[in-house]
């Protein structure tokens, strides 16, 4: 007897779009489906801008890529997702006006929210990370503002052993972002 195996449909970008357009919410595509993020709260939310401004204040010197905030929309090609929408990020790919970014961003970070701790949040940050990775990210940040060891820097190149970064340190994103760096203390004010 034949087994008959339906295939799961694949949401597209214009989907996506049309959804972000309904919600006005965050969202990503992976597993084919489209994935709804909560709003995130103060603090979360004063660390990804404090570190967005920190970029733009990079890009503005260097006068090379573009620092973004929260809720940009990074087309991707992988497997099972098709974009990103990190806390903050750097990009060096070719402005797309209006529309979503195409690539992933060299330098990524996602700023941990109160819903963001547990066994199954660590899976899915960890499952997030390896996809930034293979869509060619280069540095990711995994912030944690309740944790002492605050910033963890996960490089492509050696993605079991992140940098750490305390208060009272100057974070970076060396060497992919050269020469900036951010005081941890920073993501406070």
């Amino acid at each position: 007897m034949d087994t008959l195996v339906l295939e799961k449909p694949t949401t597209t970008i214009e989907e996506l779009i049309e959804k972000l357009y309904q919600t006005e919410g965050k969202a990503e595509i992976i597993n084919g489906e489209i994935v709804e993020f909560m709003a995130t709260g103060c603090e979360p939310g004063i660390a990804g801008l404090n570190i967005a401004l920190s970029l733009k204040m990079y890009q503005r010197e260097i006068k090379r890529g573009i620092a973004f905030g929260d809720n940009i929309g990074f087309i991707v090609d992988l497997p099972h997702r098709k974009s990103f929408s990190p806390d903050a990020a750097y990009y060096i790919g070719k402005p797309t006006g209006m529309k979503f970014l195409q690539g992933a961003p060299i330098f990524a970070v996602e700023v941990r929210s109160e819903n963001d701790y547990g066994s199954q949040a660590e899976k899915a940050i960890a499952e997030k990370r390896a996809d930034y990775f293979a869509a060619g990210t280069e540095i990711v940040w995994d912030v944690d503002l309740q944790s002492d060891e605050v910033i963890k820097s996960f490089h492509c190149d050696s993605p079991a052993n992140p940098k750490v970064f305390r208060r009272g340190d100057a974070a970076d994103a060396e060497p992919v972002l050269p020469k900036w760096k951010m005081a941890v203390n920073e993501l406070f004010d």
